[in-house]
């Protein structure tokens, strides 16, 4: 599916929240919900943003970066946040916040449980990577994730340009 239009899109514009209930199946040995599940969870978030923003079919190519802050008890309702934080030729940078909430206390803040960076390549009917339209951040904050995104990026290239030299001395 040919995307529509290649006007440039914001952050906000294919920006999403999903939310869940944990439960005891989804626990780890020490009783908290497994990080596995989060992860899924996180990529089925950053899957909607990438084809949203995308307008069609996109696969994640990489999970540059997750790191958990605190567990995610059993009952907990999780939250999830994401949006493009950079969009190049047929790729983006998906940036999502997870949040944790008690089920059963609706006053207490969501707290920030794990963050995650996914990259995402839009394909075409083909199974061939296919350009994607601009990412114009609007807000301070949609700049700083841009710049960030971008050192990530720079960082990634970095590796695999040291790891290929060293494959071939």
């Amino acid at each position: 599916m040919p995307v529509a239009s290649l006007d440039a899109r914001s952050p906000a514009f294919a920006r999403v929240s999903l939310a869940v209930m944990t439960h005891a199946p989804q626990a780890n040995l020490l009783g908290n919900v497994h990080g596995g599940e989060i992860v899924k969870l996180a990529d089925s978030t950053a899957g909607a943003v990438a084809q949203r923003h995308s307008g069609g079919p996109a696969v994640t190519a990489a999970l540059d970066e997750m790191v958990f802050l605190a567990p995610v008890h059993v009952g907990d309702i999780v939250r999830t946040l994401g949006q493009v934080n950079w969009a190049g030729r047929s790729s983006m940078e998906i940036g999502v916040r997870v949040e944790a909430q008690p089920w059963n206390d609706p006053s207490a803040d969501g707290l920030h449980v794990a963050s995650a960076y996914f990259v995402f390549v839009a394909l075409d009917e083909d199974g061939r990577a296919r350009e994607v339209p601009p990412l114009v951040p609007e807000t301070p904050d949609d700049l700083r994730r841009h710049r960030e995104a971008e050192i990530r990026r720079a960082h990634r290239l970095a590796r695999k340009s040291e790891i290929e030299a060293g494959r071939r001395a």
